[in-house]
Formats: structure tokens, C-alpha cells, sequence
């Protein structure tokens, strides 16, 4: 697994054909057949700041990547906001790439990107097994065998294996918490289409508005009237769309949103299946204030909101809080 930037690089990396990681100062100087205790100092010598866990841990996955990673391994990476992950093969060595290193992909490696899975394709064993928040990991075989599977079509086969990382995560909380997430968004994924709509005019209303859901039906272009009166005629009003498990949203479907809007109109589109980006291109540039929300937005918007939401939207995402020592 190669992520990037958590999920942020996802794109880039498919168009560009790559896989890569930031640490661009450390990247310059690791040459392929170096020492893992050669980089770890290298890196200690760059950060003296940093606890030594933290130093061990960039260090091990700067080496993976350089050194452990090898042509043809399987690799993949993951979109939080399109709950996908990309499926490919490494077809070259480590190279530093300096005019990339704004975007933190200053050590990449040519990656062939064949096929893209469904996260909601794999077991909730494999999908809990993904959750590190570490750049670099192995890839546990079940999620391994899963995806591969997955990848290719063939039904896949129930296993109880389970490897384990090998390097330490230096933030355990932060690991917890992005597997968290992503449980919760499996949770969400799973509503239906009507409940969908319900859990998003349910955290507009912990938000502070108050909603009017449309019924089941031809709503021409608007699930949901969120507004400081309920009756839409105190601004802002809020026309929300929501398009749940339909894939990505491109720019059509954005242009037709706002066609029926008025000029004072405020617009969220909701998709959990993602947009392209010519589709967030499309909301920038409208007249119409538009605000996009994948899945991910939809999760951590809730998450934020979570005490102030009603009995009903609990109901249909229950959740606990943890505590954890600071």
C-alpha cells in the first residue's frame, strides 16, 4: 500500500502513472542499496527534533519504498472519498523527482494502474486490516487475496490469516481514528437511499437548520430544503441534491443542478460515490455558491455534529464515544 497524502494524490497518481511519497529532503539523499540503519540515521540527522519513533518509522517506509519495493510487486493505493482502491504493478525502480516535491511525490516509482475495486467489495476483516495510517505498509495477505480477486473478477475465498505490520505506528490514537472513520463510513454506505437522505437533513439540522425532506419521487433536482425558518424563505436557503452509491458525479450532472437554482439559492451536492474533477471544476466556477460532499465530507461532518444530532439521525448511525489518554 502507497498512500497518498491520504488519499489526496489518488488521482495523480492514476494520471501520472506513479506511486510516490513526500520526505523530499530524505528522498534526495537514499540511493537504492542502502541500509535501513543507514536511512533511519540519515533521517535522524535531517529531524533532530522528531522521537525516535517517529524517525524509525519515516525512515522504514522511505526504505520500503526505495529498497523492499520491487518491479512487478502488486501495489495499490486508496481514495477516501471515492471509497476505491487502485490496483496496479510497479514496472520500474525509485527516482527523485524534485519538480514534484510541492506535491509531496518527490520519490515516485512508474506504477501500471489496471483496475480499481470497490472498497465495499472486500470482507470487514480486510477492510479493518487497511485502516494504518502509515504511508508505506505490507498489505496483509487476506486483503491481498481479496482485492486481487476482486481485481479480476473471481469470487473470493474466506480466510481467518492475518499479518502483521511490521513496522510500529508512532501515533497509535491516529491509527484508531482513521480506522474509525472508515468503519463508520461502511455504516453509512450500507443506508439506503432514503435513509441516506435522512442522515444528511439530519446534520444539517445539528448544524442549525431546519429541513424540508422531499418525499419518494420526482423532486426536480432537490432532496432537501434546509433554511432558518423551515419554509425556505429566509436565507440562506440550502438546495441539497443526493445521489448515494450511483458512482461518480461528472460535470453534467453538476451543470443540471444548477440549472434550476435562483440566485440566492446556496447548493450542496451530496455523492457517495465521488465526483470527478471536472465536476469540482464545474462547482468552482459556478454562479450559484455550491459546496460538494463526498462520503468522506458526509462522515466527518456527522462525526463533528454527533452530539448535537436527534434521536432519529443516531438511530440510523450509532455511534460511542472513546475516550484515550492525551
Amino acid at each position: 500500500m502507497v498512500r497518498g497524502d491520504g488519499g489526496r494524490l489518488y488521482e495523480d497518481f492514476r494520471e501520472k502513472g506513479v506511486a510516490a511519497i513526500g520526505w523530499a529532503d530524505l528522498g534526495e539523499k537514499v540511493t537504492k542499496g542502502m541500509t535501513r540503519k543507514q536511512v533511519t540515521e540519515q533521517f535522524a540527522q535531517l529531524h533532530p527534533s522528531l522521537a525516535r519513533g517517529q524517525v524509525v518509522s519515516g525512515a522504514s517506509q522511505v526504505w520500503r519504498f526505495i529498497n523492499d519495493m520491487s518491479v512487478g510487486d502488486d501495489v495499490i493505493t486508496y481514495s477516501p472519498a471515492n471509497r476505491t482502491y487502485l490496483v496496479g504493478k510497479i514496472s520500474g525502480e525509485s527516482a527523485y523527482r524534485p519538480e514534484w516535491a510541492e506535491q509531496d511525490m518527490a520519490v515516485a516509482r512508474p506504477v501500471a494502474w489496471e483496475h480499481e475495486v470497490e472498497r465495499d467489495a472486500l470482507s470487514d476483516q480486510a477492510k479493518n486490516s487497511l485502516g494504518s495510517t502509515l504511508t508505506v505498509f505490507l498489505v496483509p495477505a487476506l486483503a491481498t487475496s481479496e482485492l486481487l480477486a476482486a481485481a479480476l473478477g473471481q469470487p473470493m475465498q474466506n480466510s481467518a490469516a492475518t499479518d502483521p505490520l511490521e513496522e510500529e505506528v508512532p501515533d497509535a490514537l491516529a491509527d484508531v481514528q482513521t480506522l474509525a472513520v472508515e468503519r463508520i463510513k461502511d455504516i453509512v454506505s450500507g443506508l439506503g437511499w432514503s435513509e441516506m437522505q435522512e442522515l444528511v437533513a439530519g446534520i444539517l439540522r445539528a448544524m442549525g437548520y431546519k429541513t424540508q425532506v422531499s418525499p419518494a419521487g420526482a423532486d426536480r433536482g432537490k432532496d432537501i430544503v434546509a433554511s432558518p425558518d423551515g419554509f425556505g424563505f429566509e436565507n440562506p436557503r440550502i438546495v441539497v441534491e443526493v445521489k448515494h452509491r450511483t458512482g461518480q458525479m461528472g460535470s453534467s450532472a453538476i451543470r443540471s443542478f444548477l440549472g434550476g437554482r435562483h440566485k440566492d439559492d446556496r447548493g450542496l451536492y451530496v455523492s457517495t460515490g465521488g465526483f470527478s474533477k471536472d465536476a469540482f471544476y464545474e462547482a468552482d466556477r459556478a454562479a450559484v455558491p455550491l459546496t460538494l460532499w463526498t462520503l468522506d465530507n458526509v462522515v466527518r461532518t456527522l462525526i463533528e455534529h454527533y452530539d448535537a444530532t436527534d434521536s432519529e439521525t443516531k438511530r440510523l448511525v450509532p455511534l460511542k464515544r472513546m475516550y484515550w489518554p492525551a
